[in-house]
């Protein structure tokens, strides 16, 4: 398949003091570990584009989102909008926190009027190349980090060598499909996706995580001046965690094993690539709104019995000092059962409508891109895969677009079976969306794959 395409990048690394993300504490950046960036991809099809821009970032909140098209406008480009710019992110909990940092709208700002400059590259250096897919694997560094414990309940990484894990909860994503892009030269761009979170590290240092590493090692064997893209699938309740292992998983080694070990199976099947088959590239978009999350009467009288019963407890003090882990809540740790009954209170008296943005890039006759807001089980994922797309090959990317709305700033997504069984994704501080919110996506999807 022939097309027109353009790439861009720019670094974001901050320059003011700001708390990374993906934690229930702050952690004020105090070096940098590698650069993070923010990446641009266009394609031209008969004066139309169809565009792809993805941050090292944990997610996008609906200001930096409409940020993206302010900075684009004021940078001099016309003609782009929601209807032809997919916006996500990798995910990574070392970069910087867009949602509740006293710095975050600043942040934003900046990083926004990144990446118009990079789609302005991508833009104004257009040229020739042909599309072709393939799919890969791995199953090394995947594992699904809900567990079945022996006494009926599920809990969230429960602990390496806990005895009284039984099994997984659910399944896991190997397969990574990919499409690259070749000119002259050779892969001018790749684009992954990857089913897994990118929280490897820990610390207080500014890092993309497993996908930079992976991109850092594909690219020098690629075209000159090639670009990976590395789309993040559906990994809500995906993570690098072997708990058969007292093997430390936390630290600045381990995404460079992660990400240059993805780096060794995408590169081993370059080779199989085959052409797209088709003529066009199409960008269409779907508005859905989903139920807000209700909380059970029975949930909110035990919220406050739990807040009245450590009411000597200050979790005012989280960030400031005091931290709080998935771990914590796993064991019943009082200072987190009160911070989680506080959140559900909040919920419970002020219930958010998520309002989310889904795009289809359709790349020919029998490829397609779909995004999924923030964190969304592997599950729903393997349905578009599976069974919406089924006659299609599927490229899924998730954190795409806006997390919900104004004052929706995160949350996972889990299927509606996994409510009732434990685990902190399902709980009102980890996910404001109404509990069916999987089955709105997947229902929407559907039609929208018709389209």
């Amino acid at each position: 398949m022939k097309i027109k395409f353009g790439i861009g990048r720019r670094c974001t690394n901050p320059e003011l003091p700001i708390s990374l993300a993906g934690y229930f504490n702050k952690r004020m950046w105090d070096h940098i570990l590698d650069d993070i960036e923010v990446r641009a991809v266009a394609f031209k099809e008969d004066g139309e584009y169809s565009c792809i821009i993805q941050f090292d970032l944990l997610s996008i909140n609906y200001f930096l989102y409409n940020f993206v098209f302010d900075a684009i406008k004021e940078i001099g480009l016309k003609g782009f909008s929601s209807k032809n710019v997919l916006i996500c992110a990798t995910h990574s909990h070392t970069c910087p926190d867009p949602f509740s940092d006293p710095n975050s709208m600043e942040y934003c700002r900046f990083i926004a009027g990144k990446a118009a400059e990079a789609l302005k590259e991508a833009v104004e250096n257009m040229q020739k190349g042909e599309l072709f897919y393939t799919m890969t694997q791995d199953h090394r560094f995947q594992f699904n980090r809900r567990y079945w414990m022996k006494n009926g309940t599920v809990v969230t990484n429960p602990g390496k060598l806990n005895p009284e894990i039984l099994r997984p909860e659910g399944e896991i994503d190997p397969q990574i499909p990919m499409l690259a892009v070749k000119n002259d030269e050779g892969i001018a761009l790749l684009i992954t996706s990857i089913v897994n979170h990118t929280d490897t590290i820990g610390g207080c240092g500014v890092s993309a995580d497993w996908p930079g590493f992976m991109r850092r090692k594909l690219e020098p064997t690629l075209a000159p001046g090639a670009m990976v893209l590395p789309l993040i699938g559906a990994s809500g309740n995906i993570n690098h965690f072997d708990v058969s292992t007292d093997m430390n998983q936390t630290c600045p080694d381990e995404p460079r094993r992660i990400g240059e070990g993805y780096a060794e199976t995408v590169a081993a099947a370059l080779d199989s690539f085959v052409p797209a088959p088709g003529k066009k590239i199409r960008m269409v978009t779907a508005k859905v709104k989903s139920s807000p999350r209700i909380v059970d009467p029975a949930d909110v009288a035990e919220a406050r019995a739990v807040v009245e019963k450590f009411k000597e407890i200050d979790t005012s003090q989280v960030g400031k000092g005091i931290d709080i882990t998935s771990e914590d809540l796993a064991k019943g740790a009082p200072f987190a059962l009160k911070f989680f009954a506080e959140k559900l209170l909040d919920l419970a008296e002020h219930p958010r409508v998520p309002n989310f943005l889904l795009t289809k890039i359709e790349f020919g006759s029998h490829v397609v891109l779909a995004s999924l807001p923030s964190e969304p089980f592997v599950e729903i994922g393997l349905t578009l895969r599976r069974s919406v797309f089924r006659d299609k090959f599927c490229i899924v990317t998730s954190h795409g677009n806006y997390n919900g709305g104004k004052e929706i700033f995160s949350g996972y997504i889990p299927n509606s079976w996994n409510y009732g069984r434990g685990g902190y994704e399902t709980t009102p501080r980890s996910s404001n969306y109404g509990i069916d919110t999987a089955d709105v996506l997947i229902a929407k999807w559907r039609k929208l794959a018709l389209k």
